[in-house]
């Protein structure tokens, strides 16, 4: 029985026999380029590299994939954002790619891509403010809605307003410290002679007994010697010694009502043992709780004055150690030459590094902050800034809720706390500190207590936001072309707007954060479309 052969197999096994025979007779053979001619080997080898052989077009065509593939991967962030928008565009409109090709005469409408892109100049990107701040990769975030409530920057009670008093009657013989000046904490704002009578009289009186108390403490030296040998009655001795006791009673009494007036006991030693009055003391601005300037500074004392005080260079922050946080002099009461008693104020300090807002809050809005203490969620308050717009300042921690409702306006004080941010600081010819604060008491603001929370959202400004009718639109860049794409707004108000991850707007699409409806306007203008002047924005 004969085996049957395939056609291919035959086909090739009487290539193989032509060829041995052409070999055989050295006849030449003619191949595509009509200079090419093999004899032998030659000639199979220039057959099997031939395009036309099979295996040879198999392998090529895999070495093409591979370096397709190749070149795909390299190029990939040139190419892949086309073919993402256009899958994008195809599924929102319902259609494919495939569904253009036919003719356009069939009597319905089409949902083109150009209807919903517009490409605008540089020149008209700078007019509405289109730049790499206002063109940013869009981002889920977590926003909280906010109830609002007016509100007013206050200091904190016993701790912003400080006061410089005397301690002792006098005459004021320098003023060293500038109303405005910046000063820190224990420098000298004023010189003083003390004039004070009962001062002045203690510490007479304090050297005159202890005068009495040397001469009583010899005699008793003296006495002691004549009683041991028998030539004075031990009865003088001790009359001397009570007399003694009197008088270390009488030093001890007046050394404390030098301490009462403010002299420390080094202070009071030295006059024990100089033997001199103290003529000239030294006020210095206070501390919160630092009672180091409530001993008295004498006049020779090492303290330096308040303009030559060099501050601890952190002027520029709220932050850090709150005694060395530099102190306002907002109001200098005297001047020099002037007689002040004991216990006048000579100036008001404020420390403005940190300060409360108080919100007037209803009755009922409490029980939303007290859930968002609970929550741990912070407050935000906006301000007005130069210019108009309108500044955030976002993470405010709660500090306390009014224990009175005002009788006639039914509102509760609800108290947040704002740290403070030195904007200029600057110093004199004469070594004087002047800073400003960014926020100030008796400033306006509104304060915004946190509601209810979105989580994975795009939150984006009110005027990325253009409206058509019911629908609602962001504009995505692409190159020079900006794509208009609908989203779906769960929540807005004047300037915020909270906008669905649903598949319309994706995490990384650079979009326009401002100019939403004037790009919706030209995108109408461009069409023939009707142009609503009212659409996309609020009033």
């Amino acid at each position: 029985m004969s085996k049957s052969i395939a056609p291919g197999e035959a086909a090739r096994v009487d290539l193989d026999r032509r060829m041995r025979d052409l070999n055989d007779a050295g006849t030449p053979i003619a191949l595509r380029s009509p200079t090419a001619s093999f004899r032998g080997p030659d000639l199979h080898h220039a057959v099997l590299m031939s395009p036309d052989n099979p295996r040879i077009a198999r392998y090529s065509l895999f070495t093409l994939l591979i370096a397709a593939a190749a070149v795909g991967g390299t190029t990939f962030k040139l190419w892949w954002p086309s073919v993402q928008r256009m899958v994008h565009e195809v599924i929102a409109n319902g259609s494919s790619p495939g569904e253009e090709d036919h003719p356009h005469d069939d009597g319905h409408d089409h949902s083109h891509g150009s209807e919903n892109s517009i490409e605008i100049s540089p020149q008209a990107m700078k007019s509405l403010g289109l730049d790499d701040s206002t063109l940013k990769p869009a981002v889920l975030s977590t926003y909280r809605q906010s109830i609002t409530v007016p509100a007013i920057i206050v200091g904190r009670p016993g701790r912003t307003r400080l006061e410089a008093s005397t301690p002792i009657a006098g005459v004021i013989t320098h003023v060293h410290a500038v109303q405005g000046e910046a000063v820190q904490p224990g420098a000298v704002l004023f010189q003083l002679r003390i004039t004070a009578e009962a001062m002045v009289n203690s510490q007479m009186n304090l050297l005159r007994l202890l005068g009495e108390l040397d001469v009583e403490t010899r005699e008793i030296a003296r006495l002691s010697k004549a009683v041991d040998t028998g030539a004075v009655a031990s009865r003088n001795l001790l009359e001397r010694q009570y007399a003694q006791e009197k008088l270390q009673s009488q030093v001890d009494a007046l050394r404390e009502g030098l301490r009462l007036v403010g002299l420390s006991d080094r202070q009071i030693e030295e006059i024990v043992a100089n033997r001199k009055l103290l003529k000239e003391l030294l006020i210095v601005a206070p501390s919160h709780d630092d009672h180091s300037d409530e001993e008295l500074k004498l006049a020779d004392s090492s303290v330096d004055p308040a303009a030559f005080h060099t501050a601890s260079g952190k002027e520029d922050s709220a932050e850090g150690d709150e005694e060395s946080r530099p102190l306002i002099l907002q109001e200098v009461l005297i001047h020099k030459g002037e007689t002040v008693a004991a216990g006048q104020t000579l100036a008001v300090l404020t420390d403005n590094s940190e300060l409360f807002i108080e919100g007037q809050a209803f009755e009922q809005d409490a029980a939303w902050m007290t859930e968002a203490v609970r929550k741990g969620w912070k407050a935000s308050a906006a301000i007005t800034a130069p210019g108009g717009r309108t500044v955030v300042i976002e993470d405010l921690a709660f500090a306390y809720t009014g224990s009175v409702v005002d009788a006639d306006a039914r509102t509760l004080p609800i108290y947040v706390r704002l740290p403070n941010v030195v904007e200029r600081s600057e110093k004199s010819p004469d070594g004087q500190s002047f800073i400003d604060w960014r926020y100030r008491p008796g400033q306006r603001l509104q304060l915004r207590i946190p509601v209810v929370e979105w989580k994975d959202r795009f939150v984006l400004p009110a005027d990325a936001i253009a409206r058509d009718g019911l629908d609602s639109f962001v504009f995505r860049q692409n190159g020079r072309k900006f794509d208009r794409v609908r989203v779906t707004v769960e929540y807005r108000d004047r300037d915020t707007v909270v906008v669905a991850d649903d598949n319309q707007l994706y995490p990384g699409n650079v979009i326009a954060l401002r100019g939403a409806h004037q790009l919706q306007m030209a995108l109408k203008n461009r069409s023939g479309g009707a142009v609503d002047p009212h659409a996309g924005h609020n009033h």
